[in-house]
């Protein structure tokens, strides 16, 4: 998370004090203990029904009660061209590619294919990234030198042989 903010310009400001975990837990309680009461008395049973009613009525009047309004009109929100927001939120791992142009995980190994401007990666530190969507890519400054799709990276936990070999009896 943090290198995420950082990576988008914001500043992280942590909740040190008392009083600003304080104001957290508050509303944590607030969720924890109101809300299933909430749901109970208005006779809810199903994860739909409760969505439906979190919509239709529990934040209305959340909002309502608990809501300050903004010192300043407009929106906190802000572009961010130029930025690969998909990499920017992806879990990123730091590697150093072995000698046979691979790179490990979670004990599965990527291939990293041979680049036209570069023969190998070997001893070069890449960057992988566990994107939202299931894909991995492999990044080595901003070249995307291995993409693997999540059907792909599926096959491969499944498909992946065993090291142990069988013993003869």
């Amino acid at each position: 998370m943090g290198r995420a903010l950082a990576e988008l310009g914001i500043e992280l400001i942590p909740a040190y004090s008392p009083q600003a975990r304080g104001r957290s837990e508050r509303n944590f309680g607030t969720w924890q203990g109101r809300l299933p009461q909430e749901l109970r008395v208005a006779g809810i049973r199903t994860v739909g029904e409760a969505n439906r009613f979190l919509l239709e009525h529990y934040m209305a009047e959340f909002n309502r009660r608990f809501a300050v309004v903004a010192r300043e009109p407009g929106t906190a929100f802000l572009a961010a061209p130029g930025r690969d927001l998909d990499r920017v939120f992806s879990i990123q791992h730091e590697r150093v590619v072995n000698r046979d142009n691979t790179v490990q995980l979670d004990q599965q190994v990527y291939q990293i294919e041979k680049a036209s401007w570069r023969g190998t990666l070997a001893g070069c530190r890449v960057i992988l990234c566990e994107h939202l969507d299931g894909r991995l890519t492999i990044h080595y400054g901003p070249h995307v030198v291995a993409s693997f799709s999540a059907q792909e990276l599926e096959g491969k936990r499944v498909a992946a042989p065993s090291k142990r070999k069988e013993r003869a009896a």
